[in-house]
């Protein structure tokens, strides 16, 4: 086992992905890491990131980097996803030990697959930038479950940020954190049942298009889907489309039997509790008193903040400390290879539930191909 201070390196892609939402900043300023190089293939983009990490070395090819260097931590930068399994796998097969890895993890599942059973076989740990899941506000929030803040989980609901991108732009881009968050709450998923739609009608083979960010193939304007889990009754809900009138929808809505919470995304997300069984604040029956939203801290409803800001990079380094902890002790991050794996498996699942007209079960059948190229022509 090596000691610290590990060597660490990046991976970024000007002009396809960048360096994501900061991550080739969240491995700085990691008492246990040492930032020795960064590859990105654009020479501006390339002189630009090993300036700002403060590295003399800077390579055009990733390859060549991870073979001349040898980190034991690699930050997989690029927002968009189409190379991810490329560089995770060339990370892994060089003797990386721990891997940060820009959200959604691939555009397939046979992708997501070869990722997770090489990361197993060679004991490498992945961590996804699902920047929630470290949240101390998330974490208040799953305490005051846990507690009987909100009674018992009737349903989860969840929107997409339904910007220019609603629909199945969306669901990968924005929806991925939330379906993570349903994934956290309730388990591994067992079912799903969704619909997708394009100007009211259902799609079929000729909407199908090839998406920006190395989606992959994409379709639909609007998607509504449900999904049940395998150990809990509750289910969850998640829609996506491009109103006319966007709004601030983009967020979590945990509905329970005393109330709900609902929350936003992001390392201090904005999050606030209902105490109404009728989820409403007007009250039910005769004599029921309003009921108002709460804030909820990192401290609890109606508890001051620390006031620190809603900030991607804070929560990556969390995400990195979480990391080297796991490489550490040999265990899993709490954002694991299987959990950016189930998160993708949850998106596809949409397109496989819609081209099959029914539900559809874990796990996927057809592994091989996108869901979207199977649509049936009517």
């Amino acid at each position: 086992m090596f000691a610290p201070p590990y060597r660490a390196a990046v991976i970024g892609r000007t002009g396809r992905g960048d360096y994501g939402h900061g991550l080739d900043l969240a491995l700085l300023h990691q008492e246990k890491l040492q930032v020795v190089a960064v590859a990105d293939e654009d020479a501006a983009g390339r002189a630009a990131a090993a300036k700002r990490l403060g590295v003399e070395h800077a390579y055009e090819d990733y390859r060549t980097m991870l073979e001349r260097e040898r980190p034991q931590f690699v930050a997989v930068a690029p927002r968009w996803l189409d190379g991810h399994r490329d560089m995770i796998l060339a990370c892994a097969e060089r003797g990386v030990l721990g891997i940060l890895c820009e959200k959604p993890m691939a555009p397939d599942l046979a992708a997501c697959d070869a990722i997770v059973e090489t990361c197993e076989r060679s004991h490498v740990k992945l961590a996804m930038a699902f920047q929630t899941r470290y949240s101390p506000r998330y974490e208040r929030i799953k305490a005051m479950i846990a507690e009987g803040a909100i009674g018992e989980i009737l349903e989860l609901r969840g929107r997409g940020k339904e910007d220019r991108r609603g629909g199945g732009e969306d669901l990968m881009v924005l929806g991925v954190h939330i379906l993570d968050l349903c994934h956290d709450l309730l388990g591994e998923p067992s079912w799903c049942f969704a619909r997708v739609t394009s100007q009211g009608r259902a799609v079929g083979p000729a909407d199908v298009r090839r998406g920006p960010e190395g989606i992959g193939p994409l379709a639909g304007d609007r998607i509504d889907a449900m999904f049940g889990f395998r150990n809990f009754p509750a289910v969850a809900h998640f829609a996506t489309a491009r109103p006319k009138e966007p709004g601030r929808r983009f967020g979590l809505t945990i509905a329970g039997s005393k109330g709900c919470i609902w929350t936003g995304t992001g390392w201090m997300p904005p999050a606030f509790l209902l105490k109404d069984p009728a989820w409403t604040g007007i009250g039910t029956g005769t004599g029921t008193a309003r009921a108002a939203w709460s804030p909820i801290t990192e401290a609890g409803a109606d508890k001051s903040s620390s006031g620190a800001a809603n900030d991607l990079v804070a929560g990556n380094r969390a995400i990195v400390a979480d990391l080297i902890h796991a490489v550490e002790t040999d265990t899993q991050p709490r954002t694991n290879v299987r959990a950016g794996r189930t998160a993708i498996e949850m998106i596809l699942a949409c397109y496989a539930s819609h081209g099959r007209g029914g539900m559809v079960t874990w796990p996927l059948a057809d592994r091989d191909a996108h869901p979207l190229t199977r649509l049936p022509r009517s």
